[in-house]
């Protein structure tokens, strides 16, 4: 509304003046070279008020963002985002199991995702699993569950025999990790991608 207004204003108010220029003009009392003049001048000064509005205008955006973000800001995850146990080194055998899980997204509740899925994953360094199936069928969803991207409705997310609500998530998500089907790549080199955000100072170059 106040973009609009603004340019009503300038445009209306340049007819304006010369549909009172031409009459002027054609009684005489102006000539070309004046309302030439006039109008030079009076842009100038539109232009000073178009930089004034359209700052006025990015302030009130800003002052309507900030309206929509400070409640986020108060929100308070329903997953502890720090704090919690953690296991030695040494205990941690891999095996990964989802228990009787049920689930749907907060902002549908009335689709319930997961109904009661139940997958156990041992210890295995060859081991692949494939979750396959339609679209829409909650693959994702574990993936989500897994990564404690959520937590589920009923049941239990188990890694090394412990419910990763008890872990600590910081650590946990040094143990376990996603890689995007579109993966986002970073300006520089193959390098400095794969590298991003691990401490290699003790790796090799090789």
């Amino acid at each position: 509304m106040f973009q609009m207004f603004t340019k009503v204003f300038l445009f209306a108010s340049k007819g304006l003046v010369v549909y009172v220029a031409s009459f002027l003009y054609q009684d005489g009392k102006i000539s070309i070279g004046e309302i030439t003049s006039f109008l030079f001048y009076f842009l100038m000064l539109l232009l000073n008020f178009t930089i004034t509005a359209h700052g006025f205008g990015s302030m009130v955006g800003i002052l309507g963002s900030a309206d929509d973000l400070v409640p986020l800001l108060n929100v308070k995850s329903s997953v502890n985002t720090q704090g919690g146990a953690t296991i030695p080194d040494g205990e941690i055998d891999g095996t990964i199991e989802v228990k009787d899980v049920k689930f749907n997204y907060p902002s549908k509740n009335e689709v319930q995702v997961l109904k009661g899925v139940s997958i156990q994953v041992d210890q295995d360094k060859k081991r692949v699993v494939a979750l396959c199936g339609t679209s829409g069928c909650g693959k994702s969803s574990i993936v989500a569950m897994l990564e404690r991207f959520y937590d589920p409705i009923e049941g239990e997310v188990l890694f090394n025999g412990r419910n990763i609500k008890e872990l600590d998530p910081r650590w946990y998500h040094k143990q376990i990790a996603i890689v995007q089907q579109e993966p986002v790549l970073f300006s520089g080199t193959i390098e400095e991608n794969i590298i991003y955000g691990f401490d290699v100072s003790g790796l090799s170059q090789d």
